[in-house]
């Protein structure tokens, strides 16, 4: 009996013929835009939730109507918002709209911001490697945690009275 190095000998043995799409490279993928030729991607943080639309522009965030500074006034939450675009340089070539619910501004950042990468990676495919890498498209689970009975908050105890 002949000794097998590989599958593809495993598979000749077996009589399998090797998959026609095996060997050669798989296909760029395809923008996924709209009639208006925008991409849509939903972003959630915590009890936030955005939508996102991306199209071409002159980098202009818009976010439930309003610019980014009304909206988020603390230049660390623009910052958290904007870092999707300034890694993938295209901080002014893209406009950004976006509503977003629940929670508060620092969960709705993250919500922004999480579906900003995902929409940049159905406007230009090739992005999603450098935003992958910088963790953009990753969800954070972290959620608060739920308080319990006999006591006041999560973990939190009543002051312990010894007598």
């Amino acid at each position: 009996m002949a000794e097998r190095k590989s599958l593809a000998d495993l598979g000749q043995a077996m009589g399998v013929a090797p998959a026609a799409g095996a060997a050669a490279p798989a296909a760029p993928a395809k923008p996924k835009l709209d009639a208006q030729g925008r991409a849509y991607a939903t972003g959630r943080r915590k009890d936030a939730t955005s939508r996102v639309w991306v199209k071409r522009g002159k980098g202009r965030i818009t976010v439930n109507g309003k610019p980014i500074e009304t909206y988020f006034a603390r230049p660390v939450l623009r910052m958290l918002v904007q870092q999707p675009l300034v890694t993938a340089n295209r901080a002014s070539e893209l406009d950004v709209e976006c509503t977003v619910a629940g929670g508060g501004l620092s969960g709705q950042a993250g919500a922004v911001r999480h579906g900003l990468a995902r929409a940049l990676t159905y406007f230009e495919p090739e992005l999603r490697a450098a935003l992958k890498k910088a963790g953009f498209l990753t969800r954070d689970p972290r959620m608060v945690e739920r308080k319990k009975y006999g006591h006041p908050k999560a973990r939190r105890s009543f002051q312990f009275s010894k007598r």
